[in-house]
């Protein structure tokens, strides 16, 4: 489908990007982890692990955007069952970030954890639904809602890593 060869080298760049970083949150994790206590897995759950599904949501979307498909219609559908099944994700990480008691979220937390993924995973259904209209606007809006994804994973990665660094392993040598 000569729509999707288009994107090729896009996703192979968004793609192996995407994991790299995931190897990379795994090493930093691992490091910081030996260095400090960690205390409050439901902080983790509300705050780390979604940027390893971010990251691992880009990884998949280049994985499928990079198949040889004949018709657009299974990235069509793919795409929007990603968008759905996100958005309860991102609904279930709001409501961890609100319950748990590590730490209190702040505006810029609200924004990259819970309201730009809701709005990628937005526009993955959205794209679902373009694709049977006009392939190329599907194409763009997958391919911003993969860059969103990856800049959000990226923002939350050194936001948890910071925090872990300057805040939690202060709080830990005064204690």
């Amino acid at each position: 489908m000569p729509e999707l060869t288009e994107w090729g080298s896009f996703y192979v760049i968004v793609g192996s990007s995407a994991g790299a970083l995931i190897g990379l949150q795994f090493v930093v994790l691992t490091l910081i982890s030996e260095r400090t206590r960690m205390r409050a897995p439901e902080a983790s759950d509300a705050f780390a692990t979604p940027s390893v599904v971010h990251f691992a949501v880009v990884l998949l979307v280049s994985a499928v955007l990079s198949a040889p498909w004949h018709t657009l219609g299974v990235v069509s559908v793919v795409a929007g069952l990603m968008g759905v099944a996100g958005i309860i994700y991102t609904l279930i990480v709001a409501r961890r970030m609100r319950t748990q008691k590590a730490y209190k979220p702040v505006l810029e937390d609200w924004l990259f954890h819970a309201l730009f993924p809701l709005l990628a995973y937005a526009m993955l259904v959205i794209s679902g639904y373009v694709a049977m209209h006009n392939t190329r606007r599907a194409l763009f809006l997958i391919g911003a809602a993969t860059l969103l994804f990856l800049f959000v994973g990226i923002h939350n990665a050194w936001d948890s890593v910071t925090y872990v660094v300057f805040v939690q392993s202060h709080k830990d040598s005064a204690s």
